[in-house]
């Protein structure tokens, strides 16, 4: 959705509504209008992945669908009452990923590792064992304090994993399952014509963290890289 009030809040007025109609014979007769805000959406994320470009190797854009996969789940509404899209940096050598999550009360833009796999987990856990130092220093830092206020994450385990002290100073940071930073904003400040930039702001705010944990896991914990010549 384009920085613009009214595209904005007929998206947000598309999704309350939606909410309260979370059926498929309603979302058929409001598919034009759908289609139309989808579009307006598209065309907001290409805007931002394109500033983006001029800061960070990017891959692709991820614009989530709208239809929720009810598999396994016991709620059956079939769609989902927010708008999401992702940004991937360009793998191998960089590392991490950003999000925004649009939905009315409950709009939030983040980035991070939300579900590493068990080898770059254990990597991020030993790097973090062996010397926490810089990541302290990255989230302590005063522009990441104004913009996450804290690292954050789910713990994967109570006391410690498997092969680490319980009683390690990090432990807080080794118990964790994802790695994540966070930062949400209120329906006012999305319908604001700034809210586009103050996206791209927190993205970048995201780097030195990123940037950081793109060096731990493409090296050992002697600093040399994983990648063969």
């Amino acid at each position: 959705m384009p920085n613009k009030n009214i595209s904005l809040e007929t998206g947000f007025e598309f999704l309350k509504q939606l909410s309260r109609n979370n059926n498929r014979v309603w979302f058929s007769e409001h598919k034009k209008e759908y289609d139309a805000i989808a579009k307006e959406n598209k065309k907001f994320v290409d805007e931002i992945y394109s500033e983006m470009e001029f800061h960070d190797s990017l891959s692709k854009i991820h614009i989530l669908r709208i239809n929720r996969d009810i598999r396994f789940s016991k709620d059956k509404t079939p769609y989902k009452n927010n708008f999401g899209a992702s940004l991937s940096r360009k793998k191998p050598m960089l590392r991490g990923g950003y999000y925004m999550h649009l939905e009315p009360g409950n709009t939030y833009v983040g980035g991070g590792f939300w579900g590493p796999n068990n080898e770059d987990l254990l990597r991020i856990r030993r790097e973090f064992e062996t010397n926490d130092s810089q990541i302290k220093k990255i989230t302590s830092d005063k522009t990441f304090i104004k913009y996450f206020g804290e690292l954050k994450g789910e713990d994967g385990v109570k006391t410690a994993p498997k092969g680490f002290d319980k009683n390690h100073p990090a432990i807080d940071l080794i118990k964790k399952k994802q790695y994540v930073v966070m930062r949400k904003f209120s329906d006012k400040e999305v319908f604001s014509d700034s809210f586009q930039k103050e996206i791209i702001s927190t993205f970048l705010a995201m780097r030195p963290f990123f940037d950081y944990m793109s060096e731990v896991l493409t090296t050992n914990l002697n600093g040399e890289s994983v990648f063969k010549d």
